[in-house]
């Protein structure tokens, strides 16, 4: 790197945060100076294979001209917004929305992140119950809802911890996970199906005053967890037998990663809330939305809605959906997001066959999971959420940094590898990916017990 390169990354890591780490462990992040199409590329030119689409949410691909171009109309046009007045964007966007979200879903809250989606949709439905009493959230311990108060409350990894207990917003309950690969019921692989959504219909009858169930239809961070068939209907029956608002977190799952425009659309449910980001602007500009139905809509006809900030509706993000949606669309990429996925699976299936340390593979569309254990025979992983916040070394880690020096960037997190290129890879670019893999989970093999 040259000398103002060197610079730059110096003041990055003396001057900024790196965020859910120690410090200590940020002197020298990678500088990306370009990126375009599957991968990016660092300050002396060498390029990298983007495997895990950034933080899952470059579902695009860098540099779609379309919504490259819609930002730099927006910005000419008008660039903010008092919220507060109507703009043809907002309208728009509104009514694309209306044809790509799940039926029912009609009125939306525009804000800036995921993290924010959720906090709107957590606060929307304690309001909407406000005159029953009801205000707890039932979340499960395999997931992640954001980093603000209320959605990191909800959150069951361990990135809640360290704000225990002065930065817990009381009243979040968490359920078992469906989780087949490590039941919490201990029933045998792949599962009953049914047993993690019963209990929580259990946690109803017995924990009372709950507003809402929370779930990522297919966990994301946390493990790539997809629900067997009749888990997320059976789920969306119990919330409306005890009249709780069922809330879709479709933050990494939404915007055609799991080859449909939402993972709820496989299993034929349609939520009351669905929060979602990401991949709506392709990852572009930074956008949130919770959508609700009718009967949370109506509920304000008469009752104040007590948020809002700055930058709702900011047009600058919305006017990317636009292209975005006729992105997606031109390119077909919820059928060749199924094609390619197929092609994924039967390519890390491989993987799997030929190394001892991945014990499980699973995932749907291009949105998958490698999970790293010790032993096949106990499914002991390498390391665990307690390691994680400690700061120790992760096995998960050292194999991510060997797939980077091989021109491969891979998301790992405790025990598992993210698996989930931009919704343009083609089999030719997963073949890359997959033999950089190859080559670095030698380094779990040799530490198999």
């Amino acid at each position: 790197m040259t000398e103002k390169h060197e610079e730059i990354v110096d003041l990055v890591a003396k001057h900024t945060y790196g965020t859910w780490r120690h410090q200590k462990g940020w002197k020298k992040p990678l500088l990306v100076t370009d990126a375009e199409g599957v991968y990016f590329y660092d300050a002396k030119g060498k390029r990298y294979l983007d495997f895990s689409s950034q933080l899952i949410c470059s579902n695009l691909g860098h540099k779609n001209k379309a919504v490259i171009e819609a930002i730099c109309e927006q910005a000419r046009r008008m660039p903010y917004l008092n919220p507060g007045f109507a703009s043809d964007v907002r309208a728009e966007v509104s009514k694309l929305l209306l044809e790509v979200m799940p039926q029912g879903l009609e009125k939306f809250f525009y804000s800036t992140s995921g993290t924010e989606a959720n906090e709107a949709a957590i606060k929307i439905v304690r309001l909407c119950s406000a005159q029953t009493g009801k205000y707890k959230i039932i979340s499960r311990y395999s997931s992640y809802h954001g980093s603000t108060a209320s959605s990191i409350a909800a959150t069951g990894d361990p990135r809640r911890w360290p704000i225990e207990p002065t930065g817990k917003v009381q009243g979040v309950v968490f359920a078992p996970d469906c989780y087949c690969y490590r039941c919490p019921f201990d029933l045998e692989y792949p599962g009953c199906g049914i047993a993690c959504a019963e209990y929580v219909d259990y946690m109803l009858r017995n924990e009372g005053n709950v507003a809402a169930i929370i779930v990522e239809p297919v966990v994301g961070t946390n493990g790539v967890l997809v629900p067997t068939k009749q888990y997320l209907p059976r789920l969306a029956e119990i919330a409306e037998e005890h009249e709780a608002f069922f809330i879709a977190d479709e933050v990494m799952s939404g915007w055609g990663r799991t080859g449909d425009w939402f993972a709820v659309n496989h299993w034929n449910v349609k939520p009351d809330i669905i929060s979602t980001a990401k991949g709506c602007t392709g990852g572009y500009v930074p956008l949130g939305i919770t959508a609700t139905k009718r009967k949370v809509a109506d509920y304000f006809e008469e009752h104040y809605f007590a948020h809002g900030h700055t930058y709702e509706a900011h047009p600058m993000t919305l006017f990317p959906v636009i292209a975005a949606i006729n992105e997606y669309r031109r390119l077909d990429l919820m059928n060749r997001t199924k094609k390619m996925g197929q092609y994924m699976q039967r390519k890390l299936n491989e993987i799997m066959e030929k190394h001892g340390s991945v014990g499980d593979v699973r995932g749907i569309g291009l949105f998958w999971a490698v999970e790293l254990v010790k032993s096949r025979k106990t499914k002991k992983p390498f390391n665990t959420r307690a390691d994680k916040i400690a700061g120790k070394p992760l096995t998960v880690d050292k194999v991510t940094a060997d797939c980077m020096s091989r021109g491969v960037y891979l998301m790992g997190w405790i025990s598992h590898l993210l698996v989930a290129p931009p919704l343009i890879i083609s089999e030719e670019q997963i073949d890359e990916g997959i033999a950089a893999l190859d080559e670095s989970l030698k380094i779990a093999d040799a530490e198999v017990a």
